[in-house]
């Protein structure tokens, strides 16, 4: 609830978490209710920069018409040209970036990103945004700040606080800094600001992350060779046969290279979704959406080999059949170094079918459709391994005229 009308002790008192009331009477003068307490401050602006000033908590000696008074005297001290001194950082009353955050969580992100999503921003919130900044009031931070922090992220000196009250929190995704880690924080921050500003936290057209210039982004491109290919089916079967792992989770990256599929497509994938008949894998709701993922005969093959456990949907099962299969990426990092695979990521395997669908002819749209991407610009970058077999296919067009030239 945001709105204007005179603040009363009715108003204050039917006042819900998240509420903020302004006041008719006096401009700039509110009332916001937080978890508990219901706090007075004032919106002004002073020299020239807009300032939350916080008049206190509801309760004695705080009163609607007591807050309202002294609003009306601070703005006398304003208009007057006095030096009031201003706290940036811990304002009680303004809503902070800690708010920003919880309600850009409860009210956007559960809402409108998918689960995966919505864990990686908690990451980004609670091991960079919350601790370096996470007092500052909303209408504070300028656009230095988030250069700062930027650069904290980017060398890696951001981290939640290791107090008691962290420790006692729900455990959150762990987010290392770096370049990209602050990318993703920039972006993720940006679009808080975006919604602060909806929410009226914050005048329109100054979000203090516009103009900052991200960190340079290399695309981490890796094409397996058909020799490395080999060398992954041979580390595959010898896990398999040694029985040192659970097969579902080998099974499970075979598949990733017969299909490059994601990998959360294929570890969250269930049985309902699986039609070896029609020889199809129907997503309900990948990162595109839902759409289809077609199986070559080696894939069926795969699919056919596996148990389906009673109780357990999920096709990639763990080996306590409790859900899907767990830490894949460790059991990975296991096969890629019997492969000789040095510095693979499970995600190259989804790169390596675009490679060889492009060897064998396939179009830039095609591989599109193939891999799931919601835009040709996505598929771009594949599209120099097109080129090559286009140049090959225009290399052998030449050489046959050659031969009929030779002929005459």
């Amino acid at each position: 609830m945001t709105n204007s009308v005179r603040i009363s002790k009715r108003v204050v008192d039917g006042l819900k978490p998240g509420d903020t009331v302004w006041d008719c009477d006096v401009r700039g003068f509110a009332v916001r209710r937080q978890k508990r307490a219901r706090v007075y401050f004032l919106k002004a602006r002073v020299r020239g920069k807009q300032r939350w000033l916080t008049i206190g908590e509801h309760g004695t000696p705080w009163t609607p018409e007591t807050a309202r008074h002294e609003a009306q005297r601070l703005w006398g001290l304003i208009r007057s040209g006095a030096d009031i001194h201003i706290g940036r950082g811990r304002h009680t009353g303004a809503p902070t970036i800690a708010d920003m955050c919880d309600r850009y969580l409860d009210e956007y992100a559960t809402r409108h990103k998918k689960p995966s999503s919505v864990d990686s921003d908690r990451g980004n919130i609670a091991n960079h945004i919350k601790p370096q900044i996470g007092s500052i009031a909303v209408a504070d931070l300028t656009r230095d700040d988030v250069e700062t922090l930027k650069r904290q992220i980017a060398d890696g000196k951001t981290g939640r606080p290791a107090n008691s009250a962290m420790r006692k929190r729900p455990k959150v995704l762990t987010v290392r800094g770096g370049p990209i880690a602050a990318n993703r924080t920039l972006a993720l921050l940006s679009k808080m600001f975006s919604l602060a500003e909806d929410w009226g936290w914050r005048p329109n057209q100054t979000n203090p992350c516009r103009r900052v210039v991200r960190f340079a982004e290399r695309k981490s491109e890796r094409f397996l060779t058909s020799d490395e290919i080999v060398q992954l089916a041979s580390a595959l079967d010898a896990i398999d046969f040694e029985r040192s792992f659970n097969p579902c989770a080998t099974a499970a990256i075979r598949i990733l290279l017969l299909t490059g599929a994601r990998v959360s497509e294929i570890t969250e994938l269930q049985w309902q979704n699986v039609d070896l008949e029609r020889a199809m894998l129907h997503l309900p709701d990948s990162k595109t959406g839902a759409r289809p993922v077609f199986l070559s005969e080696p894939a069926i093959g795969v699919f056919r080999a596996l148990p389906r456990r009673t109780g357990n949907p999920f096709v990639f099962s763990s080996e306590t059949n409790q859900g899907p299969v767990k830490n894949i990426q460790n059991i990975w990092s296991v096969v890629r170094d019997r492969a000789g695979l040095e510095g693979v990521r499970l995600h190259d395997l989804r790169h390596s079918f675009a490679s060889i669908a492009a060897g064998n002819g396939a179009s830039l749209p095609i591989i599109g459709r193939m891999l799931g991407h919601s835009t040709p610009l996505t598929t771009q970058r594949y599209a120099h391994l097109v080129q090559d077999t286009v140049r090959d296919a225009n290399e052998e067009v030449g050489r046959r005229i050659s031969k009929l030239f030779a002929r005459i």
